[in-house]
């Protein structure tokens, strides 16, 4: 594995300046340079538009934050959401965000862009050729000069560490669009699906289907800060990060299970949740990999299993065929296609709270 250690706004007057916070310091993340804070900017005060809570400069980990934060950020996408075609909410006006991809994504970049757009601001996307961050120039120098140019930045990197640098260096919040140590935007949206279509987060069981990744430490995060079942079923040697699941059974604010048993794990499943076998970066091993993932394919006699309770959700892209059949993901409890397009309001929601919006 590699290396990993929320202008004008609606209505017709402008209601108020709020000062952005900073963020609070994490010893286990590494030391901090001081850093300025977020340029403030007009909100709105009625109704959904009021600010949902503290902000802070970054948006790395999901257990950085305190469980009635997630719940501040999930409850603003939900109202967000719900009147966004209204088109009266601006908060990011004269605002611009850089979007830094060294991992080419259709879902990270156009709902990043697009809710940025629709909430007033301007995003600059910047592919892997146009930085080439760490090789072409230093992560701190990058931080440096894209934080003098932007009010927050948004990184999509493979190694986890360069996220923490770019993060210690920047003078603006920064939001993880995805390392290969966790994807904490993903299980923001996963959570507000979940809470749109079971009411609840607390108390359900979570199982995850394939292999222990970082998809697997960022559910861990979510775990440690809302109470649930939390179950990995994977083939043997592909178990998740054994410190963070260390670290989520010593905070025990979940039970959190490593299993190879699917037959098991299933059973009584609120949440059945897959993602490929191979990621990116790993796809010279796709055709080992199938042999042994192919006994966790997920298929409508195994969701039968889990009951009919259980909802399906998959991070997309999806390999239809391989880890889930077409009939699981076209099925009426799949709520793959809400859960993508959820990724564009939980990441409104993160990146009002991070702007102090």
């Amino acid at each position: 594995r590699p290396g990993w250690r929320g202008a004008a706004a609606g209505g017709e007057e402008m209601a108020s300046l709020q000062a952005a916070g900073r963020a609070r310091p994490r010893a286990a993340r590494g030391p901090r340079a001081a850093r300025r804070q977020p340029r403030a900017g007009p909100v709105a005060a009625p109704g959904w538009a009021h600010p949902a809570g503290e902000c802070k400069s970054h948006f790395l980990h999901i257990d950085d934050f305190s469980r009635a934060e997630i719940e501040g950020m999930l409850d603003r996408a939900a109202s967000v959401k719900a009147n966004l075609s209204k088109g009266e909410f601006l908060p990011f006006r004269n605002k611009s965000m850089a979007m830094i991809f060294t991992k080419p994504s259709m879902r990270t970049r156009v709902s990043f862009e697009t809710g940025f757009f629709k909430l007033g601001g301007h995003a600059v996307y910047l592919d892997p050729d146009s930085i080439q961050i760490g090789t072409r120039e230093a992560t701190k120098d990058v931080a440096r000069v894209l934080s003098s140019y932007n009010d927050v930045i948004m990184a999509r990197l493979f190694a986890h560490s360069d996220l923490l640098e770019l993060a210690e260096y920047s003078g603006v919040p920064v939001v993880n669009g995805l390392t290969d140590y966790n994807h904490p935007c993903q299980l923001m949206a996963d959570a507000l699906t979940i809470q749109e279509h079971l009411g609840r987060i607390e108390g359900i069981k979570f199982v995850y289907v394939g292999d222990g990744n970082n998809m697997v430490h960022s559910m861990i995060e979510l775990a440690n800060v809302i109470p649930m079942e939390f179950v990995c079923a994977c083939p043997e040697g592909f178990e998740p990060d054994a410190a963070t699941v260390a670290k989520g059974k010593e905070k025990g604010v979940s039970s959190i299970t490593v299993t190879h048993d699917i037959e098991e794990a299933i059973k009584g499943a609120d949440v059945v949740y897959g993602d490929v076998w191979a990621s990116m970066g790993q796809k010279d091993e796709a055709e080992a990999r199938e042999k042994l993932f192919q006994p966790f394919q997920v298929t409508s006699e195994l969701m039968a299993k889990a009951g009919p309770q259980a909802m399906y959700l998959h991070c997309l892209p999806a390999e239809r065929g391989r880890e889930v059949t077409d009939a699981v993901i076209e099925a009426p409890n799949s709520f793959v296609f809400p859960q993508a397009e959820n990724r564009m309001h939980a990441q409104n929601a993160v990146m009002l709270h991070v702007l102090g919006c």
